[in-house]
């Protein structure tokens, strides 16, 4: 009887996350596509994303500990897999009585700042709404796998307190993250990083500038959130070298 009723529980959770649209209106520099007709590649790789959107998983209200973390799944900025760093990653969180939101954010295509602009609304998004969804603002954190790792170091370390005069509610609030974990991340766009990632993400013909400024081992300041980093010393895809640089700022 108990675990049906843990089923039941973990069922009511899935149904209930629907996808919604992440802005209002179209997005910042987005280009002319309707929601759903990203191209979908196997073991459900996502591309083609100009519609960003995004799943709510609340936590059950007898565990709710009030913190929310938003997913960013990983892909090399050149799709996502939406599956095990997405979904899967937020009904874990459901277990441990921490909502989980799940970020289909746009892929650059010639466009750095997108994707970015996508973590950062996402973050508003749940603070602005976190009476309603039963969470603390100051308990938002997010977590990003691979290049979603490199998204959600991007959003820790790129942020503002909010616009007070915007007309949108949203926009008003702050977008920094309370705290990041960074799964096997990209972090730097430079030698040592992930030359897929910064290729999809900046253009194999980028400026010096757009490579500092997206290197986010060399953007961490005393007002960066702390941040819980996992990487396996034996990666041959993402390589661990360049989280050093990145560990020895953050202490």
């Amino acid at each position: 009887m108990h675990r049906t009723a843990l089923l039941l529980l973990s069922l009511s959770s899935l149904v209930g996350a629907q996808w919604v649209n992440l802005w209002p209106a179209a997005a910042p520099g987005a280009k002319p596509r309707p929601a759903g007709s990203e191209t979908v590649k196997e073991g459900g790789r996502l591309t083609d994303i100009e519609i960003p959107q995004y799943q709510v998983y609340a936590a059950d209200k007898e565990k709710a500990t009030g913190a929310a973390v938003i997913i960013l799944p990983g892909g090399g900025y050149g799709g996502l897999v939406t599956d095990g760093e997405g979904s899967g990653i937020a009904q874990w969180l459901n277990g441990h009585g921490i909502t989980g939101i799940v970020l289909e954010y746009r892929l650059p295509a010639g466009r750095p700042m997108v994707p970015m602009l996508d973590a950062q609304r996402a973050i508003r998004t749940v603070r602005a709404n976190a009476k309603e969804w039963g969470i603390d603002p100051a308990k938002v954190g997010i977590i990003g796998f691979s290049a979603g790792g490199h998204l959600a170091s991007t959003a820790g370390t790129h942020f503002d307190a909010g616009n007070p005069k915007a007309t949108d509610a949203i926009e008003q609030v702050s977008c920094r993250p309370d705290f990041m974990v960074l799964v096997y991340p990209v972090i730097s766009m430079g030698e040592k990083g992930h030359a897929g990632s910064r290729n999809n993400l900046l253009g194999k013909d980028t400026t010096p500038e757009l490579i500092t400024l997206f290197s986010n081992e060399q953007q961490i300041t005393r007002e960066t959130p702390p941040a819980f980093l996992a990487h396996a010393l034996n990666d041959k895809v993402v390589p661990p070298d360049q989280l050093h640089a990145a560990t020895l700022d953050l202490l």
